[in-house]
């Protein structure tokens, strides 16, 4: 019993052996191939089933000594071989089921990158978004059919493939990246990278928050009274392995939450509509909080009972009467209380002068 994609099917030699065709979308195959336990059964899949493949979540529907892997050469290793690129030096994405904006840390002029696609269609909306955003001079190699008889290769510049579609599926799109528009890699993004009505933690005082946060690899952050997303967003971009839960009371708020996390390749960011403390309940514990709006006693509180200690807290204050609560609390519990003013150069009639923010109090703490 062999179980596969019809593409794969077609490639096999007749072998006498029954040939089910694998259906479109992956997930309706699997009661499928459940379906033929205790047979001999053999399913087919690209490349190397456990790079952005197959493998992982056949794997964990089946018990141990119920599955082998017989891995091939993967897509992006065949590509590598074409183009003589060191595979250790390029960044690998599967994007066939996920948002091309997840491209958007991984965008910067010199970088190579190789990109698993759904289709052609896929491959114009991949040229129209690096175009946007001013790669469009990058050179994509376009490969089709790897490691098949039709297998082709296509290399051009991604705004001279914006109405191409007569590619077949499936495709890879191999890129080397030109000048454009690339983000930092350090906490502090500049605020214009975020949409937002105004309800942001400023560029300064964002990056002092994240170094007060301090994400690990693996760590959850929950952001409560998220504003843009901007805390969070910073956070997952630490490390692919970072999650967060963001806690927006305002629907108009959640809503840009979501969309500044997609734009920034990070929508895995979890958004909650609701006002802690009562939306904190049935959410996974975090690693770390960061109270950006709807600070209170009463959520301090509740914060102090719940959380689990190790746990590290950090919340900003620009009113009097935040300053004074979170001086109180820092006199029970500890922690660091940090005073942050920033000043910027302005103009002053006809020459300059600082131009001064809030002051910004900081309160850390490991509970």
């Amino acid at each position: 019993m062999i179980i596969g994609p019809p593409r794969h099917l077609g490639l096999l030699p007749a072998s006498g052996a029954e040939r089910i065709d694998w259906p479109v979308p992956f997930a309706e195959g699997m009661p499928i191939l459940l379906g033929l336990r205790g047979r001999r059964a053999v399913a087919l899949v690209s490349g190397d089933p456990f790079w952005f493949g197959a493998g992982r979540v056949i794997a964990e529907a089946l018990e141990p000594g119920e599955w082998r892997a017989l891995p091939g050469p993967s897509t992006f290793s065949l590509v590598a071989s074409r183009l003589g690129w060191g595979l250790e030096r390029c960044t690998c994405l599967g994007l066939h089921a996920a948002p091309l904006t997840r491209l958007r840390p991984h965008l910067a002029p010199g970088q190579r990158l190789i990109v698993l696609l759904r289709d052609g269609s896929a491959l114009v909306e991949l040229a129209r978004y690096l175009t946007g955003l001013g790669f469009g001079a990058s050179l994509c190699h376009v490969f089709e059919a790897l490691g098949g008889p039709r297998e082709a290769r296509t290399s051009r510049p991604a705004e001279a493939l914006l109405t191409e579609v007569d590619f077949a599926h499936p495709v890879c799109a191999a890129l080397e990246l030109s000048e454009g528009a690339a983000l930092p890699l350090t906490p502090g993004l500049p605020d214009a990278a975020f949409e937002t009505d105004g309800q942001i933690t400023k560029s300064p005082i964002r990056a002092l928050t994240l170094a007060a946060l301090a994400p690990r690899a693996g760590e959850r952050l929950w952001d409560i009274g998220g504003g843009s997303g901007s805390v969070a967003i910073e956070w997952l971009r630490a490390h692919p392995a970072c999650d967060a839960v963001s806690f927006e009371p305002r629907p108009d708020r959640a809503a840009r939450i979501r969309a500044n996390a997609l734009a920034h390749g990070v929508d895995r960011l979890r958004v909650i509509e609701g006002r802690a403390p009562e939306a904190l309940k049935a959410v996974p514990p975090p690693d770390a909080v960061f109270i950006g709006g709807g600070l209170s006693q009463d959520l301090l509180e509740v914060l102090r009972l719940t959380l689990s200690p190790g746990t590290r807290l950090v919340t900003n204050a620009v009113t009097l009467e935040s300053e004074a609560l979170l001086a109180a609390w820092q006199e029970t519990l500890g922690g660091e209380l940090l005073r942050i003013e920033v000043a910027r150069a302005a103009p002053l009639g006809r020459k300059r002068g600082w131009k001064s923010a809030y002051p910004v109090v900081q309160w850390s703490v490991v509970l």
